[in-house]
């Protein structure tokens, strides 16, 4: 299958893939969206579904990261198993939570991870040095979206099995107390450490972009990839392009 396409930016496109949806991937991977995040947190999937969904952005050329339905052995394992080039881990707690659940996403020396073979090789044995490439090669990212992650957050960064720092603004907002995150203020300061924390280790740092001062903000901090939009999201803006086609004026 021949992908062209439409876009090339220096910074990484990401969008959230919240239901089985392979014409979304195919549409965004045309678009120029270089990167797909599996939902299993906020969206519809079964582990069969997200099994296919991984399968089918992958032959679109994309990189795949699944953010799991919570931090845990089984839910990291899957994803990974499932052909995930990384995790994204929810509401991490801290910096003993985050070693905890990290561990889960590496082969031992580094981790506890559990050998499942098949898609992970290819379905044939397992090449030498594999676990030391698939350590490398597979990526876990660590929500930062409450106060006491926050508050870890260097020494977060910090650990071998962490191989970045993903932002829950919204999360985050609420847990500092400020409501609904604005994209200014107080919210861009915590922004502003998470990617000073990320960058001191040497780590890239992510998080969803919906505004032209988070773009701008993200840039300026050397941002890995920007989540834009869901398929969902994207589906109700272009109903809403045809509605205001035929509205009358008024």
């Amino acid at each position: 299958m021949t992908v062209i396409r439409m876009a090339s930016r220096h910074t990484e496109l990401a969008f959230w893939l919240m239901t089985p949806n392979e014409n979304a991937c195919e549409i965004a991977s045309i678009l120029g969206y270089g990167t797909v995040i599996i939902d299993m947190e906020h969206g519809t999937f079964e582990p069969s579904t997200a099994a296919r969904s991984i399968t089918i952005a992958k032959a679109f050329g994309m990189t795949v990261y699944t953010r799991v339905a919570s931090a845990e052995r089984v839910p990291i394992q899957h994803a990974l198993d499932f052909g995930s080039d990384g995790v994204i881990l929810p509401q991490i707690e801290g910096v003993e939570h985050a070693r905890a659940a990290t561990a889960f996403a590496k082969f031992p020396p580094l981790g506890v991870r559990g050998f499942g073979g098949g898609k992970t090789v290819n379905y044939a044995p397992a090449p030498r040095h594999f676990v030391e490439a698939e350590n490398r090669r597979t990526k876990c990212w660590v929500m930062i979206e409450n106060a006491q992650a926050l508050e870890e957050v260097e020494k977060i960064a910090a650990l071998e099995a962490v191989d970045g720092l993903f932002i829950g603004p919204n999360d985050l907002s609420l847990a500092r107390g400020r409501g609904e995150y604005l994209a200014d203020g107080s919210d861009h300061d915590d922004i502003r450490r998470i990617a000073g924390a990320a960058q001191t280790h040497d780590k890239p740092w992510a998080m969803p972009v919906l505004s032209k001062l988070d773009r701008d903000l993200a840039r300026s901090l050397n941002i890995a990839f920007m989540a834009t939009t869901d398929d969902l999201t994207a589906l109700r803006d272009g109903l809403a392009v045809g509605l205001q086609m035929v509205e009358e004026p008024h």
